[in-house]
């Protein structure tokens, strides 16, 4: 079982910085790690077509490099199936979607830690590759549920309503504002960057941070990051693969369109 680097950052009290993979291909876990430029890779499961195996090779991909580590996002309906199963391949952090109230987020911890009385989970050991198939003590991988990082989507009117019960849950280490499903649930739809909507994330922001968890940040550059540094926030994850190449296309396509004609 290699460190979790997203968790001894956090512990240290160090910032982080991430970045979201959503093409399905370990190759692209590669190509980062050999940039040496993230502190783990995020794969958003939620938006990505993905299979058991492929779940087992990203978390091969990522072992590769002992600086980085990874995180899955999983969505609403089969979450502890994907989360427990994306961890025991290998993918070592978690961030759970959709959550409306504390009682969720509480499951969604219960999800990930293990059943022992101290813990209070309800994930069980099994033959998966990440206890080397039976081959790693279950002691060690009980202190590896311990240690996975778990973030919590604060995207939904409920998820506010209850954010102080939610930041006061034992295992909650991280929380992100979704604007554009927290627009939709309040009745603004379309509009995530609102004054509205944008006031609730900067409330979650202070909130967490006078609860002692990590505010994290999507962004799509380091140019945006500054309003949210000002603010205290250390955590970011940064970029989409989809919308880098979408980006370049544009621009390359657009400005040889212009030479050609």
């Amino acid at each position: 079982m290699k460190e979790n680097r997203l968790r001894t950052l956090l512990d240290e009290g160090k910032p982080t910085l991430g970045t979201h993979l959503i093409t399905p291909w370990p190759g692209m876990v590669e190509v980062i790690g050999q940039t040496g430029a993230f502190d783990y890779i995020e794969y958003i499961g939620e938006y990505s077509p993905f299979n058991l195996e492929l779940l087992d090779n990203i978390g091969r991909a990522i072992e590769l490099f002992p600086e980085m580590s990874s995180m899955m996002k999983v969505e609403e309906q089969t979450a502890g199936f994907i989360a427990t199963r994306a961890i025991d391949a290998g993918i070592q952090n978690v961030l759970f979607t959709d959550g409306r109230s504390a009682d969720d987020v509480r499951e969604f911890v219960r999800m990930v830690r293990s059943e022992t009385p101290e813990a209070g989970g309800t994930h069980g050991v099994g033959m998966r590759r990440y206890v080397g198939y039976g081959y790693v003590g279950a002691e060690r991988w009980v202190q590896a549920m311990n240690e996975v990082v778990i973030a919590i989507m604060i995207e939904k009117k409920g998820a506010m309503e209850n954010l102080d019960e939610i930041l006061e849950i034992d295992g909650v280490d991280m929380v992100q504002f979704g604007p554009a499903d927290y627009s939709i649930s309040v009745g603004l739809v379309g509009q995530g960057g609102s004054d509205e909507v944008q006031q609730a994330h900067t409330t979650m922001i202070e909130k967490a941070l006078k609860a002692g968890v990590a505010p994290r940040v999507e962004v799509g550059s380091f140019e945006q990051t500054k309003r949210f540094l000002d603010m205290g926030v250390r955590h970011f994850c940064i970029g989409w693969d989809l919308g880098t190449i979408a980006a370049w296309c544009r621009n390359q396509g657009k400005g040889m369109r212009e030479l050609l004609n």
